[in-house]
């Protein structure tokens, strides 16, 4: 039986959640919902004979997506979005729907940059961003404090010079 791999220790800041949620109202469900609303507007006005299909149809493709996206992903990635710094290696998980954990050896970061954007930093949150030369692309750390950030950034680059290999 292989092994079970077990979820990082760290979860993120609990007002990542607000952030995802703000995200997908801005991005996604707030639009669908315009988007919905304008249709059965327009329609009313100007072509009525057509609300009675396309009123369900903008409900079941428009609607019911945009507010399940809204209410639930939030709560599901918080569940989901984990880190852990280890002595010899990076470990995250991400992703709501597709899920995704990384590990990454220490003798292999390149760089770490922190990213705060307006909306995290509305919130007090911060992007930690661990660069590799894998073809796999860069491990980000997305929702955590500005402060766990600082020093996390800290962390890994100092942990990653005291490795044998490529980072030294």
């Amino acid at each position: 039986m292989p092994p079970v791999l077990r979820p990082p220790r760290h979860r993120m800041d609990p007002r990542a959640r607000t952030w995802w949620a703000v995200q997908a109202w801005t991005t996604l469900s707030g639009p669908a919902l315009l988007a919905a609303a304008a249709l059965l507007v327009l329609s009313a006005l100007f072509f009525p004979g057509a609300l009675p299909w396309l009123a369900p149809l903008a409900l079941v493709v428009l609607v019911l997506p945009a507010l399940l996206y809204a209410l639930v992903m939030p709560a599901w990635r918080y569940r989901v979005h984990a880190w852990e710094l280890g002595g010899f290696a990076v470990y995250a998980a991400s992703g709501w729907f597709w899920q995704k954990r990384r590990i990454v050896p220490l003798s292999r970061v390149q760089t770490v940059d922190t990213h705060r954007g307006p909306l995290q930093q509305r919130f007090g949150l911060a992007t930690v961003v661990v660069t590799t030369a894998s073809t796999a692309g860069d491990v980000k750390i997305a929702g955590i404090s500005e402060a766990d950030a600082r020093i996390l950034a800290e962390r890994i680059g100092e942990a990653a010079q005291l490795m044998p290999g490529d980072a030294t």
